[in-house]
């Protein structure tokens, strides 16, 4: 058992070494911002993702393939479609998972747009969005905790 432990701590220590090897030889070869000539591919595809966000028909066309997918989920979860009685308890519970992962979504995004066409930074608005997502969470808990079963 000892020499079990004592491999357990040369092996960790070596993995500990080896990091601590790889960090240094990446921070040695990282330059400064800007003084690559190198086109910058982050800039070309947050450039790409704004131009296809700003279309609306990419969100009408999202819109309704997430109401399809939750309606064909929920569908087969209380239909009868010969499915077998487990697989729809946990199509049901995918069902309202998803559900609830959508309404976290825009009460986040909410809090997060809001905060931010108020003149804010980034991180105040992650900041608005994590604390509303997290009221959510704390409203279904005291539901849970009240009527004993949501859904």
């Amino acid at each position: 058992m000892v020499s079990l432990t004592l491999l357990s701590t040369a092996l960790m220590g070596l993995l500990v070494a080896a990091t601590f090897l790889a960090v240094a030889k990446v921070g040695a070869q990282r330059t400064a911002p800007g003084t690559d000539a190198s086109p910058d591919r982050y800039a070309a595809v947050v450039g790409a993702l704004r131009d296809v966000s700003q279309k609306p028909v990419v969100w009408a066309v999202a819109f309704v393939a997430i109401a399809v997918g939750v309606g064909g989920l929920a569908l087969l979860a209380v239909g009868d479609f010969g499915l077998p009685e487990g697989l729809s308890g946990s199509l049901l519970g995918v069902t309202y998972a998803a559900v609830g992962l959508l309404v976290t979504g825009f009460v986040f995004l909410g809090a997060y747009f809001s905060a931010r066409g108020r003149g804010l930074g980034n991180a105040h608005g992650v900041a608005a969005g994590s604390f509303a997502a997290g009221l959510v969470f704390l409203v279904l808990i005291a539901v849970l905790l009240l009527v004993g079963v949501v859904g």
